[in-house]
Parts: structure tokens; C-alpha cells; sequence
């Protein structure tokens, strides 16, 4: 199969990032690549270009380095509420996943994240409060306090249950 020699314009997903030179098949080049404006063909006139669109990327990369550890000290004094619909004995119908968590965010805070990049191993499936790692960046990494509570009040016999049980986990 005949290959060939593209300079990437834009990130192309499994392929590479802006102003990676790629080794690609010349049809997937020719018929999807450059008809798509997400490459140019590597010739002498446009390696001078290539230069341009590495300095571009880097300096893109360092801004979005800095917006990320910006906003990365910002989650450490947040603290997301979202409130579940739970039954009579406090037990939680559903569960929170990624996708709620990114609507509260912008709600909330008017902070728009996305999805993939909050890392829960499981959905929450239980009342109070969690932490939910957010990698902003490659470099940039923090946690979200999200505390979830219950839409519906729950009967008192149950609230002071789960109090002394937290006094006595407190004490030991």
C-alpha cells in the first residue's frame, strides 16, 4: 500500500496533533485528509509553514496549560451540591454520573468542562460527600468535593441514625 507525507493542520483524533508530520496511506490523504482542510501535503514550500504551526501549537499548549491550572485552583475551594431523589429509608433511586456532575457545573458555577475529562471509576450511588477526580490537562490534575443530598427530606428516625453513626465513626 502506498503511503505519503502530511503535515497535520488540525488534531485528528488516533492520528496526531496541529503540525505533526504523519505517514498516512495516500487514498486516506488524498480523500479524506486534505479534502477536509485537516492537512496539506509535506513539500519544501510548505515545511516554512510547518514552522508557523508549531509555534502556533506551543504557544496554544502553554495557554491552555495556564487556563487549566487556573481553574484547577478554583475547584479546590468549590464544593458541587446536586441533589437525588431518594426514598423513605434515604436510599438513593439512580445514581450521579459524569453527565450530571457537568450540568451542575454549569449551573452552579457556570464552568464548562467535558465530560471526558472527570474520572469516576464507578456512578455515586450513595448520599454525602465524594470526590471526583478532574484532569484538566496532561500536566493538570485536581479534585472536585461534590456533596450529593437528598431532593426529599428524610424522616428524622433516619437522619439521627446516620448522625450518631457518624459521631461514632469520629470518635474512633
Amino acid at each position: 500500500m502506498a503511503k505519503t507525507n502530511v503535515i497535520l493542520i488540525k488534531n485528528v483524533e488516533g492520528l496526531g496533533a496541529e503540525s505533526d508530520q504523519v505517514n498516512v496511506a495516500t487514498g486516506f490523504a488524498r480523500n479524506y485528509l486534505l479534502p477536509q482542510g485537516l492537512a496539506i501535503p509535506l513539500t519544501q514550500g510548505n515545511e516554512r509553514h510547518l514552522a508557523a504551526l508549531r509555534k502556533q501549537r506551543q504557544e496554544r499548549e502553554l495557554q491552555e496549560a495556564k487556563d487549566a491550572k487556573e481553574l484547577a485552583a478554583g475547584f479546590k475551594h468549590l464544593m458541587l451540591i446536586i441533589k437525588a431523589k431518594t426514598g423513605d429509608n434515604g436510599k438513593m433511586y439512580g445514581s450521579v454520573t459524569p453527565s450530571n456532575i457537568i450540568e451542575q457545573l454549569k449551573l452552579q458555577f457556570d464552568v464548562n468542562i467535558e465530560r471526558k475529562k472527570l474520572h469516576i471509576e464507578e456512578p455515586i450511588r450513595s448520599i454525602g460527600d465524594h470526590n471526583v477526580e478532574v484532569r484538566l490537562h496532561s500536566d493538570v490534575s485536581t479534585t472536585l468535593k461534590v456533596r450529593v443530598e437528598s431532593s426529599n427530606p428524610i424522616p428524622e428516625s433516619l437522619a439521627n441514625e446516620a448522625k450518631t453513626e457518624e459521631a461514632k465513626d469520629s470518635a474512633a
